[in-house]
């Protein structure tokens, strides 16, 4: 199943164009805001791989439905590596297949937000792997996953399972 195409605005200026073929690998981490504590430990532990995984082929993209103001202030915090995309819209969110959650208070966010999910997409613009989750507590571990996505690249393992 091919990665939908959708573009979105990216911290630094520009935007992150996902979906359809480019020359390398990507993995693409959706991640729930600025309001969850379990995604600022999984992308800063992303950050500590990140030369592993640009080594195996990767590029490496984060997303969410955070506005700007909210994901320039996790960035400042935690000072990520990676390009981090914004405003993911309810659209993308179903376009991209993974799961809309309503905020529990004002306090936790003011606006619907994607749950986890990671996706390794090859060359090619297909899914390698997917991986949702409808909650914060579930996440594939990053050197599982990416020790995984190496035996699929050499071993030309063709994507599998069907929806």
């Amino acid at each position: 199943m091919p990665l939908p195409l959708m573009s979105l605005p990216k911290l630094g200026g520009g935007a992150i164009d996902i979906g359809g073929a480019r020359g390398r690998h990507m993995l693409l981490v959706v991640y729930r805001g600025k309001h969850c504590g379990r995604c600022k430990k999984y992308l800063t532990s992303l950050d500590g791989m990140a030369g592993d995984w640009e080594a195996a082929g990767f590029d490496i993209v984060t997303v969410s439905a955070d506005p700007l103001e909210k994901a320039q202030a996790d960035l400042d915090e935690y000072g990520w590596r990676f390009p981090i995309g914004y405003d993911l819209s309810e659209a993308q969110m179903r376009d991209l297949g993974v799961y809309i959650s309503d905020p529990l208070s004002p306090q936790e966010t003011d606006r619907r937000f994607a749950e986890p999910a990671v996706f390794c997409v090859r060359p090619d613009g297909i899914i390698q792997i997917a991986c949702l989750s409808n909650g914060p507590a579930a996440r594939p571990d990053l050197v599982e996953l990416l020790d995984g996505m190496k035996f699929n690249i050499a071993h030309d393992r063709p994507a599998r399972g069907m929806a």
